[in-house]
C-alpha cells in the first residue's frame, strides 16, 4: 500500500521502519530539516520537508493517491487538519495521534464528521495497558483476542515454579485449568513448541487461555493473583492523567508524586480521592518518606527514562511486587532485563503496534482476513487472529488429520462464543474465529496460509 505518513518524531520514524519493512511504499513528510535528513539517510522510503498540513505539500507527496494518510506530529490540531485535508484530496483513511483528553473525548462523537478512520492516543493506550496488569500482577503483559473472551498472557518461570522441568506433554496432569503455552522466549531464542518441550526457570512463557481462567491459572502456578491495591505514581503526566479515575473506581489507593506545583495542585483538584504529593519522586529519601515498602505497585512515568530505571531499580530492591516502568528506548530494556521493570510501558510502541494492526486489517478484506495482530516474545512471534469463511481449507476436519506448515500452532478457537484450547479432535467452521501462532517475519496474509 502507498501510505503518507505525517511527523518524523518516535512515532513516525517507528511506523516507517515498521512498514517499510512490509514492503510499504512510505513518504514521509515533517517540517524539521534535520528529522527528514536522519530518515532519509537510515530508512529506505521517501520523504519530503514541508507542512504536512498543506494542500501543495500534500499533493507533492501525493496523497490524493495514497491509501492512507497517518498524521503523528507533536500537534493535536495540525494531525487533525492534515486528515481532514488528505480526505477533501482522496484519500480514503486516515489516522490521528490526538493526545488531549477534551479532544480525545469530542472524537469519539466527531469522529465520521472529521472523516477519521481512526485515532491513536499514546499515553490513553499506556494508562489502559497500565490498568490491566494492574488487576493480574503476576502477568507481564496480556494481548486479547475474540472480543476480550480469550488473551495470551506472559509470566516468567521462577525458581520453584511447578512448571520448572515440566515437559508440555504432562501440562494437563500438573494444572486444572485448561491453557496452552504456545510460545517461549528462552535467552533470546524463540521457540514454537510441542509437547516434548521441557520449560525451564528463567524462560519466559505466553500461554493462551480464556479471560474467565486467568485468576484460576494463578492459583494453579502458585503465583500473586490479588491485585494491587495501594500504587504510587512517580511523575503527573498525561498517563497519570488517564490512569487515576481507572484505579479510583476500583477502589485503589493513589499516592502521586509530582515536582511542578501547579500540575500538582491541577490533579488534586481533578482527583481529590488521590493523594497528591509535591515533590522530587526520584529522591529515596523522598520514596522512603511516603512508605514505598508498603506499596503494592509502583509506577515509574515521569518524561525521562533514566529517572524511571532509577526509581524502578529502587523499588526492586526494597521489595516493591509489582513494578510498570514507562520508557521510550526501549533499548535499555534489552540491556536492563527485569532489574528495572516487571513490565516496560511504551507510548511509542502501543501506539506503533496498534496503528499496524489497522493497516494489517485494511490489507486483508476479503477471504479469511487477519482480525487482530499482538507481537509476543519481544517481537519473535506473532499471534494473529483470522475469521473462519467458507473458503478456508479443512472445514469440519479433526486437528489431527490437518498438516499444518512448520512453526504454526492453532492456540485457539472461538465458536459462537465459546472459547475453545483446541485439541486433536476440535474443528474449524465458518463463521468461527481461530488464534494461531507464529514466529515473527513470516507472511500470513490469509488464514489459508498456514496449511501445508
Amino acid at each position: 500500500m502507498k501510505i503518507v505518513i505525517v511527523g518524523a518524531g518516535k512515532i513516525g520514524y517507528s511506523l516507517a521502519e515498521e512498514l517499510a519493512n512490509e514492503d510499504h511504499d512510505i513518504t514521509v513528510v515533517d517540517i524539521d530539516k534535520d528529522k527528514v535528513k536522519l530518515l532519509s539517510d537510515t530508512l529506505d522510503v521517501m520523504t519530503l520537508c514541508g507542512n504536512g498540513a498543506a494542500i501543495s505539500i500534500q499533493r507533492e507527496a501525493n496523497v490524493d493517491e495514497s491509501d492512507l494518510l497517518i498524521a503523528v506530529t507533536a500537534q493535536d490540531e495540525l494531525n487533525m487538519l492534515a486528515c481532514i485535508v488528505a480526505r477533501k484530496l482522496g484519500c480514503k483513511n486516515t489516522i490521528a495521534r490526538v493526545r488531549n483528553l477534551e479532544y480525545t473525548e469530542q472524537l469519539y462523537v466527531l469522529k465520521s464528521e472529521l472523516g477519521l478512520s481512526m485515532t491513536i492516543n499514546p499515553e490513553l493506550l499506556a494508562a489502559k495497558e497500565i490498568y490491566r496488569l494492574l488487576q493480574i500482577p503476576a502477568f507481564i503483559k496480556r494481548d486479547t483476542f475474540a472480543e476480550g473472551k480469550a488473551e495470551i498472557v506472559e509470566l516468567f518461570i521462577a525458581e520453584g515454579s511447578p512448571l520448572d522441568g515440566l515437559r508440555l506433554a504432562d501440562l494437563r496432569k500438573k494444572i486444572k485449568v485448561h491453557v496452552l503455552i504456545c510460545t517461549v522466549l528462552r535467552g533470546d531464542k524463540v521457540f514454537i513448541p510441542d509437547g516434548n518441550f521441557v520449560l525451564r526457570k528463567g524462560d519466559k512463557i505466553y500461554v493462551t487461555a480464556p479471560a474467565a481462567s486467568l485468576v484460576e491459572l494463578t492459583h494453579e502456578l502458585r503465583l500473586r493473583s490479588k491485585k494491587s491495591k495501594n500504587v504510587l505514581i512517580v511523575g503527573g503526566g498525561r498517563i497519570a492523567e488517564y490512569l487515576a479515575p481507572m484505579l479510583i473506581k476500583t477502589g485503589t489507593s493513589i499516592k502521586l508524586i509530582e515536582m511542578k506545583r501547579a500540575r500538582c495542585e491541577y490533579l488534586a483538584e481533578k482527583y481529590p480521592e488521590m493523594s497528591v504529593i509535591c515533590s522530587d519522586g526520584s529522591s529515596q529519601a523522598v520514596l522512603k518518606t511516603h512508605n514505598i515498602r508498603q506499596m503494592d505497585a509502583v509506577l515509574p512515568l515521569t518524561n525521562m527514562d533514566e529517572e524511571n530505571i532509577i526509581i524502578g531499580m529502587f523499588a526492586r530492591k526494597v521489595g516493591v511486587p509489582q513494578l510498570l516502568t514507562k520508557i521510550n528506548r526501549l533499548e535499555y530494556g534489552e540491556i536492563l532485563g527485569d532489574r528495572g521493570a516487571d513490565s516496560l510501558i511504551s507510548p511509542k510502541s502501543l501506539s506503533t503496534y496498534a496503528i499496524i494492526r489497522y493497516v494489517r486489517a485494511m490489507e486483508n478484506t476479503g477471504g479469511s482476513a487477519v482480525l487482530t495482530i499482538h507481537r509476543i516474545a519481544d517481537g519473535g512471534a506473532e499471534a494473529l487472529e483470522f475469521a473462519v469463511t467458507d473458503a478456508t481449507e479443512h472445514l469440519h476436519e479433526t486437528l489431527t488429520d490437518i498438516k499444518l506448515k512448520p512453526g504454526i500452532l492453532i492456540v485457539c478457537i472461538n465458536h459462537m462464543g465459546r472459547i475453545i484450547i483446541p485439541g486433536g479432535r476440535d474443528t474449524l467452521s465458518a463463521g468461527d474465529t481461530v488464534v494461531i501462532v507464529t514466529t515473527a517475519g513470516r507472511e500470513i496474509l490469509d488464514l489459508n496460509d498456514i496449511f501445508a
